[in-house]
């Protein structure tokens, strides 16, 4: 499975660059960190994680990091079903300090 994410800010109309993703897996033990990164200048990260498994795993996006306190969500985390690891997947957020909102994009 190869994943990748895309961060707009639903206000400005414009990408949000610098936002730390961390990936988690959900194991039997509870969820195990897998990568971290930092969102480009054109709120991507493209290759997030390029060869995973079938399995749950969770976004979770520093939004304060970003907005600082003038955000109502200090996080926006994600949990989605991987179920055929020879796909793409591709989880957008569109964001805003009192809003999100996410899909499974291609």
């Amino acid at each position: 499975m190869s994943l990748s994410t895309h961060v707009l800010n639903s206000v400005t109309g414009r990408p949000v660059a610098g936002m730390p993703v961390l990936l988690e897996q959900r194991g039997d033990d509870g969820w195990r960190p897998i990568e971290q990164r930092t969102t480009s200048e054109d709120g991507r990260i493209a290759d997030l994680a390029p060869d995973l498994g079938a399995g749950i795993y969770r976004l979770t996006f520093d939004v304060e990091q970003v907005f600082a306190e003038n955000t109502f969500y200090p996080e926006v985390a994600i949990a989605f079903r991987v179920r055929d690891a020879s796909q793409h997947y591709h989880v957008p957020v569109l964001l805003s300090p009192y809003a999100y909102s996410t899909y499974r994009g291609s």
